[in-house]
């Protein structure tokens, strides 16, 4: 039961490191996932501080990540309907997912642009807004890649420590 807990584990992390660049999986939560089906093998002692931790972090990182791209709008000069265009570029692709991973970069750049020209902005000051929220993008993603290889990092040293553990038959 061991070794399958450690293998599914193991997916879950895989999985995590992926969906930090895919919108359609969460990739901080399925690493967390991943260190709790370690932490549930009988070799390695469960350790629910540590748990808890990992999954507000995860929680964290995964929630922020649909804040961030409004936030870098708002940072490059977007105005209220710039912030709401962007939001809404991210309901657009999560709900309809026509571009796949580019949708993500895509809908919430021209949501702000949208937005931005709805308030009567100039084009360059929209363009401007709608840069923010893709360099709001970016770092959302950067920040969720960097979680789930920490993850990973501590799945590999926890299975480590106690491998002779979880591959005793």
């Amino acid at each position: 039961m061991d070794l399958l807990l450690f293998f599914l584990g193991f997916l879950f992390m895989i999985a995590g490191i992926i969906g930090s660049f895919l919108p359609i999986l969460p990739g901080p939560p399925l690493s967390w996932i991943g260190l709790l089906l370690l932490h549930l093998t009988s070799a390695i002692p469960t350790n629910w501080t540590f748990l808890i931790t990992t999954l507000i972090i995860a929680l964290i990182v995964f929630a922020a990540d649909y804040f961030i791209p409004a936030l870098g709008t708002k940072k490059f000069g977007g105005s209220r309907y710039g912030v709401i265009g962007t939001t809404l570029g991210l309901l657009v692709s999560i709900i309809f997912p026509i571009l796949g991973v580019f949708g993500i970069i895509v809908w919430p750049f021209i949501g702000a642009f949208l937005g931005e020209l709805l308030n009567r902005t100039d084009s360059k000051t929209a363009v401007k807004a709608a840069f923010g929220s893709f360099l709001g993008f970016l770092t959302g993603t950067f920040l969720k890649f960097i979680v789930a290889v920490i993850y990973f990092g501590l799945f590999i040293w926890k299975f480590w420590e106690y491998k002779s553990g979880i591959f005793s038959f």
